[in-house]
């Protein structure tokens, strides 16, 4: 593409971008009274805007550069932003959402088998604080249902580019063969799928929470470049439990073994998301401990949070609607949560890196740490802008993921944020050449 065909189509995309933010996101707000509802319309609109090819994405291509790229688990990511679990929970709209400008895409969480999650209403915004809190409880059409449509998206692309239809075609694309990541589909980007365990299985019962855990990674695995293992979901029983070193070591072995045992050429790595509740040094040690003892690949610093924090900007009051909201049950999303994230980034790096010398862990565990690849972090929590995305990184993390941040902002978000990096890098770039 020529320059000044990219310029127009990166005006373009701006201008549609702005419709989104402006037009699309109020009206179906206006449309839509329960945020629940919304968030399915908004879901079906990608579905059905994607069929004619209108749906909203990235224009002008702008990750070609190469200035935002970033390795993680062997492969080079056009960019180091993702979208966190939660917007696709069922593995309807992958595709849609990578072509909205992130390099990573999380889906789910999915369980082994279907389950309604809690009763609604059960999300709640809070408008002037940009802020959300919800109580899903992992509803899920469960892993089987995900895994066929994630199959079959598979084989979609393979028919759309040739190689054919059909179990062969499948394999080709899955090991490799195509040139892209066999998650994703596109050359730059993963796609991670979140597991998490069935609310009917007894809390107290880790064997059979760790057969759940390695019954969704067997169905969904083959078709993930990353499996990410939630074992911190604030809104469903049991999960604080699960983040206690003996018990998560057993379920993340479990599932590292089902996910190195899929039949592919190469294998999905696996991360655990941890809850930004448990931030103690002692309670991060234990989790680090058993991320090194599983031979997990990395940590997703952030969940939803069962804490509330003080509105924005500091001292100003909530009015009374939203002061209700925030009384409720669930789990916590929005900016206010940003500092609490580049803080806790910064324990698990040092922790992860810098373990604790004879605290959790053997002299022959920690001789072996030496030889062995650091863990990899994500981050997710209050990222609301590109400043923002580039402080969590500094301070450890190798992806930044947003939630909330894209249902306030709109489709055009991840673009935005971007641009912001390219500019505080660009500045930053020049003060060194004047200092020099």
């Amino acid at each position: 593409m020529n320059r000044k065909r990219m310029v127009e189509a990166m005006s373009f995309g701006r201008l549609i971008l702005a419709i989104h933010r402006w037009v699309a996101v109020p009206l179906i707000r206006a449309i839509f009274d329960d945020p629940e509802d919304a968030h399915i319309g908004g879901l079906r609109l990608l579905k059905g805007l994607y069929r004619f090819g209108l749906h909203p994405r990235e224009r002008g291509r702008p990750d070609d550069a190469g200035d935002l790229e970033t390795k993680v688990f062997n492969h080079t990511l056009a960019n180091p932003l993702g979208i966190s679990s939660g917007l696709d929970k069922h593995g309807e709209i992958p595709t849609q959402l990578l072509a909205l400008g992130p390099a990573v895409v999380e889906i789910g969480g999915v369980t082994p088998s279907r389950q309604s999650g809690n009763s609604k209403p059960r999300v709640f915004r809070i408008v002037s604080q940009r802020a959300m809190i919800n109580r899903y409880g992992l509803n899920s059409v469960g892993a089987a249902v995900v895994g066929a449509r994630l199959r079959q998206r598979v084989r979609e692309f393979a028919y759309a580019q040739g190689y054919g239809i059909g179990q062969d075609a499948e394999r080709f694309v899955l090991d490799g063969d195509a040139g892209v990541p066999p998650g994703s589909l596109v050359k730059g980007k993963l796609l991670a799928v979140n597991v998490a365990k069935s609310s009917s299985t007894s809390d107290g019962d880790i064997e059979a929470i760790g057969r759940d855990y390695v019954m969704a990674t067997s169905l969904l695995a083959r078709y993930a470049d990353i499996i990410v293992v939630n074992v911190s979901c604030p809104n469903a029983p049991g999960y604080r439990e699960l983040q206690e070193t003996e018990p998560l070591t057993m379920i993340l072995t479990g599932v590292v073994n089902a996910a190195t045992s899929i039949d592919r050429k190469s294998k999905p790595a696996v991360m655990v998301k941890v809850s930004p509740d448990e931030d103690t040094e002692a309670q991060i040690a234990n989790i680090c401990a058993a991320v090194w003892d599983s031979g997990v690949d990395g940590v997703v610093v952030g969940n939803t949070s069962k804490l509330r924090p003080n509105p924005l900007a500091e001292g100003k009051s909530l009015s009374e609607a939203d002061a209700a909201i925030m009384k409720e049950q669930g789990g916590y999303s929005g900016p206010q949560l940003f500092h609490r994230t580049v803080n806790l980034v910064k324990k698990y790096r040092r922790i992860l890196d810098h373990p604790l010398h004879g605290q959790n862990e053997s002299q022959q565990t920690q001789l072996q740490r030496a030889k062995l690849t650091p863990k990899v972090i994500f981050c997710t929590g209050g990222v609301d802008n590109g400043q923002q995305a580039l402080e969590v990184l500094n301070a450890g993390a190798s992806v930044a993921q947003i939630y909330t941040a894209l249902v306030y902002g709109g489709v055009g978000k991840i673009t935005s944020m971007k641009q912001d990096m390219r500019k505080v890098i660009g500045k930053s770039l020049e003060s060194d050449v004047r200092e020099r």
